[in-house]
């Protein structure tokens, strides 16, 4: 789409309020929208759209763009990485653009670093060097520079796969099974889905096919008592109690009672009766304390920088640092060792983030085994095949984007003994 000098003049305001990056893009973007009521819907697509590829390709583009403004930036995305003729847009150019987007679209690529081709910062790049060759390096940056697709989880209280798949089908919504996940379902589109009949009725809900295999490895029967330690918007928790069938008990407990009220209108769509959400003041609060050692299976979804979902959220490499990386590790330490104590003898605790950093993930899992002789670690391939997943991922659990085309994952399943 050739966008008109409106929607240009839009989508640049827009990326100028988010490039300051003291907020999630995506809520900017929100604002913005609600900010502009007159926008259509071909508009707000090229703006989320462009927006968010300028993000993805930030670090390029600036390298690219003299100026680096919003609408500088923009006006480079469309010319080298959408691939638009300067022909085309010079009716919406200034006097003067259309010499340095020439200048742009001539440049060699392979004059800049590595680190700047592939979109990265410096300190995520060293990082992710120090843990995987420069060719897998190359092949996960550029898989990050794309957009993810849309994935749904089909609640299975309410529907089947196929039925869901069909109906989509006839709404000329092209949908297919995802390959690991037995109940979700890929789009190649972004529909607009907050009407649609089977979003309304609780019979799909959006989740990425990785983070629906993470129910798979907790893996909650119908008599469990169940806590989501970190439940935030309630995604995963949902899905536990489907996977329970809405029996049992299900703790949903976060520090957060904003994002505990946004599980409310998800949680009254899908049917289920058997999810106790509870705000808590910190790990340690007393609501978790009553439970200690009286739990069949834990989840800690624990918080952590996003790095695994720099599709979704390109912002991330730019909002997260090496300090609040170190900030997030502690965290990570004090709620896993916290939550461990709800578990009974014989009890399960899965630990995930959608983190691709060693110090989130395996790092954690290794501190917390040496101070933790009382558990000790289930092979997650071994779960999952269980289930009819054929994921060989080894003993921890590691999704990534370049071979299984999710976001980036890691979880850890841990018994105690």
């Amino acid at each position: 789409m050739i966008p008109s000098r409106n929607t240009l003049a839009h989508a640049s305001a827009a990326l100028d309020l988010i490039l300051p990056f003291v907020e999630p893009a995506d809520g900017v973007l929100s604002r913005y929208f609600r900010a502009n009521p007159e926008l259509g819907g071909q508009d707000r697509a090229f703006i989320a759209e462009s927006t968010f590829g300028v993000l993805r390709r930030k670090r390029l583009l600036e390298a690219l763009a003299a100026h680096p403004t919003g609408r500088n930036l923009l006006l480079s995305y469309l010319v080298r990485i959408v691939g638009l003729s300067i022909r085309q847009l010079s009716p919406l150019l200034l006097p003067g653009e259309a010499d340095w987007l020439g200048e742009i679209k001539a440049r060699a690529l392979n004059s800049f670093p590595l680190a700047v081709q592939l979109d990265l910062p410096d300190w995520l790049f060293e990082r992710l060097q120090a843990q995987m060759s420069e060719a897998d390096l190359i092949a996960l940056g550029r898989a990050l520079q794309l957009a993810a697709p849309l994935d749904l989880r089909v609640n299975t209280l309410r529907a089947t796969r196929e039925e869901v798949v069909a109906k989509l089908g006839a709404e000329k919504i092209n949908a297919l099974p995802t390959p690991y996940s037995p109940i979700g379902v890929r789009l190649d589109t972004k529909p607009a889905l907050n009407k649609n009949k089977l979003f309304v009725s609780g019979k799909i809900e959006v989740q990425d096919e990785g983070s629906q295999l993470i129910g798979y490895l907790l893996a909650p029967t119908r008599h469990d008592t169940v806590v989501d330690f970190c439940a935030g918007a309630g995604g995963k928790t949902l899905m536990l109690g489907a996977l329970m069938h809405s029996q049992g008990r299900l703790y949903a407990f976060d520090v957060s009672e904003k994002r505990l009220t946004q599980l409310k209108p998800r949680l009254k769509r899908s049917g289920l009766s058997n999810i106790h959400p509870y705000v808590i003041q910190h790990e340690n609060d007393t609501k978790v304390k009553r439970l200690s050692g009286k739990i069949d299976r834990v989840l800690v979804d624990a918080p952590c920088s996003g790095l695994g979902t720099l599709r979704r959220n390109p912002d991330l490499k730019w909002r997260q640092s090496p300090e609040s990386i170190t900030e997030l590790t502690a965290k990570q330490r004090a709620i896993l060792a916290a939550a461990a104590r709800l578990v009974k003898p014989g009890g399960r605790l899965v630990y995930a983030t959608c983190s691709l950093l060693h110090e989130e993930n395996e790092d954690i899992v290794q501190d917390f085994l040496a101070q933790h002789a009382d558990f000790f670690v289930l092979d997650a391939s071994e779960i999952l095949s269980r289930h009819q997943i054929p994921l060989g991922t080894g003993a921890y659990f590691k999704l990534n984007t370049t071979e299984h085309h999710t976001d980036g994952f890691f979880a850890a399943v841990l018994q105690r003994r």
